[in-house]
């Protein structure tokens, strides 16, 4: 039987060839002695969910509304497809902004809720009924097109500002929060169905969240800044398994990190940390030097524990549980080693009792191997 290939990944920003929707070039942004952004340089592609994560006073909004038109850059230039897009005005713009309160229309339909703009950008009627009951069939809004905004529910609300957003096709959607007024499980359901509305309408979306599950969940690619400069521009899956520093280490998900020395450098790096400890068995990536001080991150899932230590794993270190926080399927284990240092380690309730077989107080034994961690320079 044929089999057809597998397609390729989504990862235009390995191609030399491809060609971005937007860049930033050099773009600083500043509020009289106050610098909301500082030299900024970025890609973003057709057809990307990128993500701008960080925490409050980052520059993640002040970035996103210059692409929008709200704000001008101080220096530097942002192109959209091959324009400077500075002196073109927000209503000009192939740009459409999603706001995390909606901004629905109270007095109107869901049905002519979707069809505002395009009534505002002068369409005949027929282009207008077919444009919106294709967005209602995309977003799953069609039995709701005839009720008012406060007869449905949060997600279905935010499914009406999507499709209203997308139903004058822009190249370009921005999602400022767009899922911070729904509860944990009804956030968790609608990130996928963003996720698979943004890929059947090819639409470029950058979405600015400070929730790192969101972004991790969602983005093809995840920009974390800070300070108002971009600290690790890359898929969700290196920015957590290789972040580029402790901060980026430290942001995204839980880790622990241990500060040391390196001891020696062959095949593996050993790494000193406390007098009388065996050092950490590691490989790394980066260039170090014996006596060159470093940082180890690892994160808890990567870290065993047991009463013994495990017989395939290079790293074992012994402590004592101090906290234990039960999660049904996981328990997240706080233990301080022997050498006072705090690290967290993660572990899967495979069995109804697992999480009975170690308590507060015991002492109990680490392991990980010798790529389980990264270490970090700065």
């Amino acid at each position: 039987m044929d089999t057809k290939p597998a397609p390729a990944p989504f990862a235009p920003w390995n191609d030399p060839a491809a060609v971005p929707l937007i860049r930033f070039e050099g773009v600083t942004k500043r509020f009289g002695d106050f610098t909301a952004l500082q030299d900024i340089n970025l890609q973003i592609y057709p057809r990307e969910f990128f993500a701008l994560l960080g925490p409050s006073g980052c520059g993640k909004t002040t970035l996103m509304r210059m692409l929008a038109g709200f704000e001008t850059p101080t220096e530097g230039t942002i192109w959209l497809d091959g324009k400077n897009i500075a002196p073109v005005p927000p209503n000009k713009r192939p740009v459409n902004m999603m706001f995390q309160s909606y901004a629905l229309f109270p007095h109107l339909s869901v049905w002519d809720n979707i069809a505002f703009g395009l009534r505002r950008a002068g369409q005949d009627k027929e282009t207008i009924k077919a444009r919106v009951e294709e967005m209602l069939r995309l977003t799953r809004l069609d039995q709701f097109a005839r009720r008012k905004p406060h007869q449905i529910s949060g997600g279905q609300r935010q499914r009406v500002a999507l499709a209203r957003s997308l139903a004058l096709g822009p190249k370009l959607l921005l999602l400022d929060e767009p899922l911070g007024a729904l509860d944990k499980k009804l956030r968790q359901d609608t990130q996928f169905e963003l996720m698979d509305i943004q890929e059947k309408t090819g639409t470029t979306f950058v979405i600015v969240t400070h929730d790192q599950e969101e972004a991790m969940t969602v983005a093809s690619r995840v920009a974390v800044m800070d300070a108002g400069r971009l600290c690790q521009v890359d898929t969700p899956q290196h920015i957590y398994e290789t972040p580029n520093s402790r901060y980026v280490a430290d942001f995204i998900g839980e880790v622990s990190i241990i500060e040391g020395r390196v001891e020696s450098v062959a095949e593996e790096i050993a790494i000193s940390y406390a007098e009388g400890q065996k050092p950490i068995m590691t490989r790394c990536a980066e260039t170090v030097s014996p006596g060159q001080s470093v940082f180890y991150a690892i994160r808890p899932e990567k870290i065993w524990v047991g009463s013994e230590p495990h017989p395939d794993r290079i790293n074992s270190v012994q402590g004592t549980i101090v906290d234990i926080g039960y999660l049904g399927d996981v328990s997240n284990y706080h233990v301080r080693l022997d050498s006072g240092q705090m690290v967290k380690a993660l572990m899967t309730n495979a069995e109804r009792y697992a999480a009975s077989r170690f308590t507060w107080n015991d002492r109990v034994w680490l392991s990980w191997s010798r790529h389980a961690g990264v270490v970090l320079t700065s």
